[in-house]
């Protein structure tokens, strides 16, 4: 969610996690290569943004693997940052990259599942997001709620199971930013943090329940998040109520 929605302008490194949130092997050809990290020409490496964390994974190039334990934008271009201790690959290898997909799709639960619980206390609570963060399985989310009615942690995790058993498509698609905020209720984070400059929106379409410009990788359905268990609804202030959620399987 916010910033992650921009979408790259002039990048080196085609950006294969935008174009297929399944693929997890490809390959590629070393495009730069030293401190600030690996560039390559094709990447299914997620950067990390809008409080998804970056993916994990490997390269393997000349009989040999480079572990990958970081990724970054710098600019528009795609950073891999490698194991300290692992050789870099040079400028023009070909390279098989590689993701770790328990991690990978750890996160696109947890992030499809925090879209689900947006989605849920908006259009039941009115409440817009003021932040987030997750982990693979783990996450927070907070939103400016004044007060929370009794029951509201139970109602919440029955709410998102209820979305989740519903088997909601998640679409994504890419529109000019007029006609992205023309959407009803595109921005469900109580601040615009899309940049003016940014000319395209990625949006993601959680159909029936949740549509907001967003960055990170997602589930194709919401069936694949599993179960969400609102494990803690915290007072941080004012107005300002974090719930805390752990993602597990549809038969916990």
């Amino acid at each position: 969610m916010g910033r992650s929605s921009r979408l790259p302008s002039v990048s080196r490194t085609h950006r294969l996690d935008l174009d297929d949130q399944t693929l997890r092997e490809w390959d590629a050809v070393v495009l730069d290569s030293g401190p600030d990290g690996i560039v390559l020409d094709r990447s299914a490496f997620y950067p990390g943004g809008g409080g998804q964390p970056p993916d994990h994974g490997v390269l393997l190039w000349g009989g040999v693997q480079t572990r990958i334990v970081d990724a970054r934008k710098t600019g528009d271009d795609v950073y891999l940052v490698p194991l300290d201790t692992d050789p870099l690959p040079p400028p023009g290898t070909a390279v098989r990259g590689a993701l770790e997909d328990d991690r990978r799709t750890a996160l696109m639960r947890t992030h499809s599942g925090l879209h689900v619980l947006c989605g849920v206390v908006f259009r039941d609570f009115g409440a817009l997001v003021t932040g987030g963060n997750m982990e693979p399985l783990n996450a927070r989310m907070d939103f400016n709620l004044e007060a929370v009615p009794p029951g509201f942690k139970e109602a919440v995790e029955a709410a998102c199971n209820t979305e989740l058993r519903a088997d909601r498509r998640i679409d994504v698609r890419t529109l000019p930013r007029d006609e992205a905020f023309r959407l009803p209720d595109i921005i469900r984070t109580a601040t615009n943090l899309v940049p003016d400059d940014v000319k395209e929106v990625r949006i993601v379409d959680i159909v029936g329940l949740d549509q907001q410009a967003d960055g990170g990788t997602h589930v194709a359905s919401t069936s694949q998040v599993g179960r969400i268990s609102v494990v803690k609804v915290e007072n941080k202030g004012k107005g300002f109520r974090r719930l805390r959620i752990a993602i597990g399987d549809a038969s916990d």
